[in-house]
């Protein structure tokens, strides 16, 4: 039962790689001259983000962290109807890579966004935070099923206690990460030559999240008060 939660966790966090295709201008527009002005200009941005801040986040992956693999590879997800999002995780052979949907590319208001988010899921990876969630989901998953199995239930309960376990030990930490990954973040973004207070400023446009019992994400409020604080120290 334990290999099978292993099984199931590895699929879980081995999804968040599916369909990515490398940077690519055009995949933007940028090469297209109908293209509107601020598809265009969108594109450029972007690019001209990767270029610089990709070396700073390799040396810091490097400075920070022994025996990781700190060569970013940074990609576009262009299926459609994607929204606004960006993501970190890591290919079969370890490689680690940051996503961005075009929605969010096309959305940002400044270069300064687009740095923050790429030094902000760059920093996600230093901190090794998907080994660690998958840990927490391993030992979630353990406790519970046992739990499960110590009450008497049947084989279909303990699976159902598993998955319920490993959801909730994915979750237990997510938000410290999340405060950790806006950090580090913060310090890449400005070392790379951007304004990571203003790179900040897409907090106040997308939903609260709050202060759920095992959210993903901690409050806008608090996620901005730890930018201001590191920036200031820098």
């Amino acid at each position: 039962m334990l290999k099978r939660a292993f099984l199931m966790i590895s699929l879980l966090f081995g999804l968040a790689a599916c369909e990515t295709v490398p940077v690519s201008t055009e995949s933007l527009g940028a090469s297209t001259s109908s293209q509107p002005l601020a598809v265009r200009s969108a594109a450029r941005n972007f690019v001209s983000v990767v270029n610089t801040v990709e070396p700073v986040a390799e040396r810091e992956c490097r400075a920070r962290t022994s025996n990781v693999n700190c060569d970013f590879n940074i990609v576009v997800d262009d299926r459609p109807n994607q929204p606004e999002n960006a993501y970190q995780t890591v290919d079969r052979n370890g490689r680690p890579i940051i996503a961005f949907t075009l929605a969010l590319i096309e959305d940002a208001r400044n270069v300064d966004e687009l740095a923050f988010v790429m030094g902000h899921e760059a920093a996600h990876h230093i901190a090794g935070h998907i080994g660690r969630q998958q840990q927490n989901a391993v030992a979630g998953a353990v406790i519970f099923a046992g739990l499960a199995t110590l009450s008497g239930g049947d084989a279909s309960a303990v699976e159902s206690a598993q998955r319920l376990g490993a959801q909730v030990g994915a979750r237990s930490y997510s938000k410290d990460f999340e405060l950790e990954a806006d950090e580090l973040g913060t310090i890449i973004t400005k070392r790379a030559g951007y304004d990571p207070l203003r790179g900040a400023a897409f907090f106040t446009r997308i939903p609260d999240p709050g202060d759920k019992f095992l959210g993903t994400h901690p409050p806008n409020a608090q996620r901005i008060q730890i930018v201001r604080k590191t920036a200031a120290g820098l």
